[in-house]
């Protein structure tokens, strides 16, 4: 492999340029990213940066030493596969660029609201420059949308003086997140903060003065915020050959599928990592699509071995954190199939915790002011190692020693 080409300058692209590098690549590396910006961290964006306590929040990495070549403000607009193990050729703005190996990372758009009326998003820098200038004092701010990157918003916004309303269709907060039992019980979260939440309310249209409601009604805004979720940047993989279900398909190594999800359809010299792909997990016994910082930051380490034709598999239980509402909620696993939800200590405190178990497994942990319980709670999901669940709905007892 002489030519590898990383599309996508996200932190995943990132992660696969030096994990390339560190398992001894020495061809040409190239990457492409849509932005003007070297590659920079996201999460801060909706925190310091939209908070106005940071402006820079870029990688630190040292591309004279990775020897790798910055396409930037240059977007992939097609992909031209030849024979499988024999690269292809990326077309993009900055024209054809011909490859051994591929790394597609491209992440995700957010989506947006219908409708003529302005409407903000805060995915890039510029976003959340663009938007911390509109968040003044007494400034009417309606953010749609009662998830993670809503209730930062909110968070900051309130801070800084606005009059925030937040419109959320579920019935509570993080119900797909989390779920609605447990989604409840950050409602309160809002009020305290002086922000109104509006929960079970539709939205049909953006228009210039704020949102036209479904059935009738409106909110007046002075700034919207469409904080509704993102989809997986792949539309240029279309006529591509390779197997997109939301996200780009692939096995547990990262690679991707040509044609079909048979195991001989799988590309050894193309893998997708990060926000755009759906990899298989083992360890759930289904596909995830997960758009969390925690995997681009470690997943891209097996995506580059897989790559070089090494044996490798990612199985990870998703972990994610948001700050909100002067509390860092942290979460870890899955509990997508889980039998049943353990309460943790006092939900109307400051600090708490939800579990969530399958007969005494462990499936996935959600904390309030408890990075202990996070930290103990990853190991013992990782492991697999039973736990006894009167003792871990005790908050007085560490997890660890809930294990049985």
């Amino acid at each position: 492999m002489e030519k590898v080409i990383v599309v996508g300058g996200g932190l995943a692209g990132v992660r696969a340029v030096e994990a390339l590098r560190s398992k001894g690549y020495e061809g040409a590396l190239t990457l492409v990213s849509a932005e003007r910006h070297r590659p920079y961290d996201r999460p801060p964006l909706s925190k310091a940066v939209l908070a106005g306590e940071s402006d820079d929040t870029t990688v630190d990495a040292d591309w004279d030493a990775l020897r790798c070549e910055l396409l930037l403000g240059e977007r992939a607009t097609a992909l031209r596969l030849d024979g499988p193990g024999r690269g292809g050729v990326l077309a993009s703005t900055a024209g054809d660029l011909r490859f051994d190996g591929l790394v597609i990372a491209t992440g995700a758009a957010p989506v947006t609201l219908p409708g003529e009326g302005r409407q903000r998003v805060l995915r890039t820098i510029d976003d959340a420059r663009d938007l911390r200038s509109r968040l003044t004092a007494g400034a009417r701010i309606v953010i749609v949308g009662a998830g993670w990157i809503g209730a930062e918003v909110a968070t900051t916004a309130a801070k800084r003086g606005c009059r925030v309303t937040v419109v959320e269709a579920a019935d509570t907060p993080l119900a797909n997140a989390i779920g609605p039992e447990v989604g409840a019980l950050t409602a309160p979260w809002y009020a305290e903060a002086g922000v109104e939440l509006r929960t079970g309310v539709k939205v049909a249209a953006v228009d210039g003065g704020g949102l036209v409601l479904a059935g009738g009604g409106r909110i007046d805004a002075d700034e919207v915020v469409a904080g509704i979720g993102v989809r997986p940047e792949v539309s240029w993989l279309e006529g591509s050959g390779l197997l997109v279900e939301r996200g780009v398909v692939t096995d547990a190594s990262f690679r991707v599928y040509h044609g079909g999800e048979e195991p001989g359809s799988l590309r050894p010299d193309v893998v997708a990592v990060g926000d755009c792909a759906a990899w298989w997990s083992r360890r759930y016994g289904r596909r995830l699509l997960v758009e969390h910082w925690d995997t681009a930051l470690n997943a891209p380490e097996t995506a580059a071995a897989a790559l070089l034709g090494e044996d490798a598999s990612y199985d990870a239980a998703p972990y994610f954190w948001s700050e909100q509402f002067g509390r860092m909620v942290q979460y870890a696993g899955s509990h997508a199939a889980s039998e049943r939800l353990v309460h943790r200590g006092d939900p109307s405190g400051r600090k708490w915790a939800a579990v969530w178990l399958t007969g005494d497994r462990l499936d996935a942990i959600l904390t309030v002011g408890r990075p202990r319980d996070l930290v103990q709670a990853r190991r013992v999901i990782a492991a697999g190692t039973p736990v006894d669940p009167e003792a871990i709905a005790d908050p007085d007892v560490p997890v660890r020693q809930a294990v049985r």
